[in-house]
């Protein structure tokens, strides 16, 4: 699905939802880092966590680091709905790997969070 990013479409994920511009340039961060070594794997949006009936968590990225580190990234804009942080912290107590929260901050900046 990456050889689309050249052709100016964003990859459909399992779930068969699109990135959005923050998701996208998320990713090509993802992939500079897996041409240089840090990153084994990445893909956006492959699982669903289930929380409880009928509540279930999607991250954005799943990302093996290169020392097999699994890490679920959640990617926002500026502005995020209460229940996407509650969720994800819920997901940070009783998911066995590291979650990364990152948001882009109005003017450009980039906050990253690890659980």
């Amino acid at each position: 699905p990456k050889q689309f990013l050249a052709l100016g479409r964003k990859p459909k994920s399992a779930s068969g939802s699109r990135m959005n511009k923050t998701e996208a340039e998320w990713s090509q961060m993802l992939e500079d880092r897996r041409i240089a070594g840090d990153v084994l794997h990445w893909s956006f949006e492959p699982i669903k966590v289930r929380m409880a009936d009928n509540t279930f968590y999607t991250p954005d990225f799943l990302v093996v680091r290169a020392s097999g580190e699994l890490e679920l990234h959640e990617v926002k804009g500026a502005f995020v709905m209460d229940d996407a942080r509650l969720k994800w912290k819920m997901v940070a107590e009783h998911f066995p790997a590291k979650l990364v929260w990152a948001q882009k901050m109005k003017g450009g900046a980039w906050n990253v969070e690890l659980s």
